[in-house]
């Protein structure tokens, strides 16, 4: 598991590193340009990336608990409301007005689906970690920027907009999962 602790830890640093050592993340750019610099970083997180996946494939399986038969319904209602979320953030919808951190929360809410359908060790490190990353960033976050100011001009259109755009890329997440195993809808 060697691997997935090293794709976990990168991923953590990577993001924390613009907010945890700003001078260091600004002298980056000064140096290397902004765009250079974010494409570093985005090669640093596209490497723990694949650190994570190779190490979640390669990890023993070690069951630490056995997850419930009705978990894998609710995983699947759960990661829909993960992709929303994600979209979220980024969309014109009144969602953005009502939840601070959408993308975040999208995060965690597809951490803790996925840890109602596996119980092994990889699994809890790999969801569980990333879940985790995604409450201490909200906190870091909320620390650092102080009181939120909520954006406004969000409509039920925008919000509508991205829920089917949810729709779409949770078939197209179905069927790549589907394709790659284990089915989300149970069984291999």
């Amino acid at each position: 598991m060697t691997m997935l602790y090293i794709g976990l830890a990168l991923w953590v640093l990577g993001h924390f590193f613009k907010r945890m050592a700003p001078d260091l993340r600004a002298n980056m750019d000064k140096t290397l340009g902004v765009m250079p610099s974010k494409a570093v970083m985005g090669l640093v997180l596209l490497a723990a990336t694949i650190l994570m996946v190779k190490g979640f494939k390669a990890a023993p399986e070690e069951v630490v608990y056995l997850p419930p038969t009705w978990g894998v319904y609710v995983n699947n209602v759960l990661m829909l409301v993960a992709v929303f979320l994600l979209g979220a953030g980024k969309g014109k919808g009144i969602a953005r007005e009502k939840i601070r951190h959408p993308m975040l929360t999208g995060i965690i809410v597809w951490s803790v689906a996925h840890l109602l359908v596996n119980g092994d060790m990889a699994s809890i490190v790999l969801f569980g970690g990333l879940g985790l990353w995604a409450i201490a960033n909200m906190l870091l976050i909320n620390m650092q920027a102080g009181a939120w100011e909520r954006p406004t001009g969000g409509t039920i259109k925008g919000d509508i907009r991205t829920a089917v755009i949810a729709i779409v890329l949770y078939g197209i997440i179905v069927a790549i999962h589907t394709y790659i195993g284990p089915s989300p809808f149970g069984g291999n």
